[in-house]
């Protein structure tokens, strides 16, 4: 099978969903040709990477200037800014020039709402080509969160300016392609409830992990009191959560036990959350080469979600560590896990506190929970069985097509 998947900015071990899916349906025999945007360096060396897991990587270059022009150009129009930030007509006309030359692709993946212009353009000019839109989460059903409970002020502002159009944009994708793949059943209904016309299937398709990167390590001995927090620190909602985790729950934690730490790990920390390392008792890392010594070393993953759509890789990543997490009820909904065997679940500070305190206090808890959790994540959440029921979900779409055509 011949793939062209377009995503909106190049995969990478950070940016993990489309990296694994690409990587790993390269392994399963698919030719995958990447179509993908750059914004420095980093990203071209990204790119060159990424070629050695995949056919090809195809890439033009997309200063950030640009997306903030376009997205400019935007405000004025029902068009959503999200939608016309990583546009680059030379890449999809790189597309259409290589689908006509050298290759016919057999299905056309495009990743994110920031990627839905270039599937939108492909159903114009190839409506016989089917095309899958990886939603990947509800975009419109996050800036409602954002919009209320970020405490970012400028979070709040983009979130709220565009909520109304990304809604009424996203309410068109759904019937827009032969198939859409989203991370959970509440950001698929969420988006099911967007559309006023008949939609296309629409199949939740989880993040998953990597379980020959991220596993349990014998040789690492945990920490006996180390509660750890893992996210990339410029994204609102994880600075949101490392806020919450700061101020509202580990005070309580440290009146019970002062020697507790907390480390927060993740690139591009704002300087309000380094700041935080005044306090010798939290440790703030910023960008670190890998991730698996801090979840495989720490007591603790604690995931307490503000607000946010999708699964939380950072659940999935320690629980594939044989770490055990605390979480609330907004990310279980995205998880088949069990609460209080797979993972424990807390819904307010004061439950978190409990929680932790209990797994930093009972190293059979600890086993316990971790055991669990690791099993939970080997059966639901394996990326070459993800991978396999993408394949499933393209040859679905292929089939639409032809009834269509």
């Amino acid at each position: 099978m011949k793939i062209a998947y377009f995503v909106p900015y190049v995969p990478n071990l950070i940016r993990v969903r489309p990296y694994q899916l690409i990587s790993h349906l390269s392994a399963l025999g698919a030719e995958v040709t990447v179509f993908t945007v750059t914004t420095n360096q980093g990203d071209v060396e990204d790119a060159r990477a990424l070629k050695s897991l995949c056919h090809d990587v195809v890439y033009e270059h997309q200063p950030a200037l640009r997306s903030y022009w376009q997205s400019l150009i935007a405000l004025p129009t029902r068009q959503p800014l999200q939608s016309v930030y990583s546009w680059n007509p030379a890449l999809v006309e790189r597309f259409f020039q290589s689908y006509s030359v050298s290759s016919r692709f057999d299905v056309v993946h495009v990743e994110h709402l920031r990627g839905s212009m270039f599937g939108t353009t492909i159903r114009s000019r190839l409506p016989s080509l089917p095309v899958v839109w990886d939603s990947v989460d509800c975009i419109s059903h996050l800036f409602e969160l954002t919009s209320a409970k970020s405490r970012s002020a400028f979070g709040r502002l983009i979130s709220t300016l565009d909520l109304r159009r990304t809604q009424a944009w996203e309410g068109e994708l759904v019937s827009a392609f032969h198939h859409v793949t989203i991370t959970s059943q509440a950001d698929r209904e969420a988006l099911l409830r967007l559309s006023s016309k008949t939609p296309s299937p629409v199949t939740v398709l989880p993040n998953g992990v990597d379980m020959q990167y991220f596993r349990p390590d014998v040789a690492i001995q945990r920490d006996p009191e180390t509660i750890v927090f893992s996210g990339k620190m410029s994204y609102h909602a994880n600075i949101s959560m490392a806020d919450f985790l700061v101020r509202e729950i580990m005070p309580t934690i440290w009146e019970k036990r002062p020697g507790v730490k907390l480390l927060i790990v993740g690139k591009d920390p704002p300087a309000h959350i380094t700041s935080l390392q005044a306090d010798p008792r939290i440790i703030v890392t910023g960008t670190v080469a890998d991730m698996r010594p801090y979840l495989q070393k720490a007591t603790v993953a604690a995931v307490p979600l503000v607000y946010g759509a999708g699964i939380q890789n950072k659940a999935l990543e320690a629980m594939a560590c044989k770490t055990p997490v605390v979480t609330n009820m907004k990310a279980m909904i995205a998880l088949q896990a069990k609460p209080g065997e797979d993972v424990l679940v807390a819904d307010t500070a004061e439950e978190f506190s409990r929680e932790l305190l209990r797994l930093i206090e009972d190293p059979s808890l600890q086993q316990q929970v971790g055991q669990a959790g690791l099993d939970y994540v080997r059966k639901h959440h394996d990326w070459t069985v993800l991978a396999g029921k993408l394949i499933h979900i393209y040859e679905e779409a292929i089939h639409h097509a032809k009834i269509l055509t």
